[in-house]
C-alpha cells in the first residue's frame, strides 16, 4: 500500500509515550458493521491508534481506502503497515490535505475527549465528508453513576485508563456529545451505549422505567450522517 505520512510534532504526544500498546488497539466491530458493504467507501479515522479497525475493514473488503490520523508515534508507526495512508500528528494543528466532500465515512473512537477543542475538529472533519457520509463516534460518559458517586464523595481521581484517564481534556454527557455533532451539521440517527449495562445498571433501569438510562451508559456512541 502507498503510505503518506505527515509529521506535525506536538508536545501533547509525550503524554502517551508510556501507554501500553493495547491502549491503541482493538477492532470496533460495531462500527465496521455500519460501513457500506459494497467496498467503495473512502474511510477516515481520527485517532486510528495502531490501525486494527482499519486493517479489518481493508481485509474484509469494506472500503476502497482507509486513512488514519494518529498523534502517538508508536501507534502511528504500526498503523502505517496496515492502512492505506497515515498522517502522524496533532489533528488540531494539522492542515487537512483532502478536498471537501472526500470521505464516505468517518470514525472517531475514544479520541474527542483527548482534544482541547473537539468542537472545531468535528466541524473541520464534517467539511471533508460527502453528502450522506456515515459518522461514527464514541467517548466516555461523565454522567454515569460511578462518576457521580465519586463526585458526591468529593472525589475526582484521574487514572491511567478508563473514563477518568489522565490524558482526557474534555468530558461529555449524552446530550452535550450529541449537540457537538449537530452544531457541526451532522444529523444524529442514534445515540446508544457501546455495551449493555451490568447487573446493577439493568436493575436500576428497570426500577426507574429507563427514565435515567443515561446514568448507566459508560460510553456514548453516536451514529449519524451528513445530510
Amino acid at each position: 500500500m502507498d503510505q503518506t505520512v505527515q509529521d506535525v510534532p506536538d508536545v501533547n504526544a509525550d503524554g502517551y509515550k508510556d501507554k501500553q500498546s493495547t491502549y491503541f488497539g482493538g477492532v470496533r466491530r460495531d462500527f465496521l458493521a455500519l460501513l457500506p458493504k459494497d467496498g467503495s467507501a473512502r474511510v477516515l479515522e481520527i485517532g486510528c491508534g495502531s490501525g486494527e479497525t482499519g486493517a479489518a475493514a481493508i481485509a474484509e473488503g469494506l472500503c476502497q481506502s482507509y486513512t488514519g490520523v494518529e498523534l502517538a508515534l508508536q501507534a502511528a508507526t504500526m498503523a502505517r503497515t496496515r492502512l492505506t495512508e497515515v498522517f502522524e500528528g496533532d489533528v488540531e494543528r494539522m492542515t487537512f490535505p483532502w478536498p471537501d466532500g472526500h470521505f464516505d465515512a468517518v470514525l472517531m473512537s475514544e479520541v474527542l475527549e483527548h482534544l482541547i477543542d473537539p468542537w472545531t475538529v468535528v466541524s473541520r472533519v464534517a467539511a471533508k465528508l460527502k453528502t450522506g457520509a456515515i459518522v461514527l463516534a464514541s467517548s466516555p460518559n461523565v454522567a454515569q453513576l460511578a462518576i457521580l458517586k465519586g463526585i458526591i464523595a468529593d472525589r475526582w481521581e484521574l487514572t491511567e485508563t478508563g473514563v477518568m484517564d489522565r490524558t482526557h481534556l474534555r468530558w461529555f454527557t449524552q446530550g452535550s456529545y450529541r449537540q457537538m455533532f449537530e452544531d457541526a451539521g451532522i444529523r444524529i440517527d442514534e445515540v446508544r451505549a457501546m455495551a449493555p449495562p451490568g447487573p446493577f445498571g439493568s436493575v436500576f433501569n428497570l426500577a426507574t422505567l429507563n427514565r435515567f438510562r443515561h446514568l448507566t451508559m459508560r460510553q456514548i456512541c453516536v451514529v449519524g450522517h451528513k445530510p
